[in-house]
């Protein structure tokens, strides 16, 4: 098994999350982007991703997997937490089992390979 093998396993359920962002309009429940129409904060939600894409595949070749899968497992765990902190907002679409699935996963993911970091 590769080294931080969870952490990139994390990796994975944290960016099949943001494919299902799109679906479960996570712009709405967004501070700053829920006052926005449907399309502009579809728009801006997508854009923004492109550099914090960009960010994490630099990041992968440039920084320490040590350094870079501690953080990026931290993200994971507190990921899964903002998503418990907004469960009741009005306008929360992730609802059903494969959004959970992947967020949950994502989080597990981060707590195993913190421990065996």
């Amino acid at each position: 098994m590769p080294e931080h093998f969870f952490f990139y396993l994390g990796l994975t359920f944290i960016l099949m999350h943001e494919m299902d962002a799109i679906r479960c309009k996570e712009w709405r429940i967004f501070p700053g982007l829920s006052f926005l129409s449907e399309s502009k904060g579809k728009l801006i939600f997508i854009i923004v991703h492109f550099p914090l894409f960009l960010a994490l595949l630099i990041g992968l070749q440039t920084i320490n997997i040590a350094t870079f899968s501690f953080y990026g497992n931290l993200f994971m765990i507190i990921h899964f937490v903002l998503h418990l902190l907004f469960l009741r907002h009005k306008n929360n679409e992730f609802k059903d089992a494969l959004s959970w699935i992947i967020i949950i996963g994502s989080a597990l993911c981060g707590m195993i390979d913190l421990i065996v970091l």
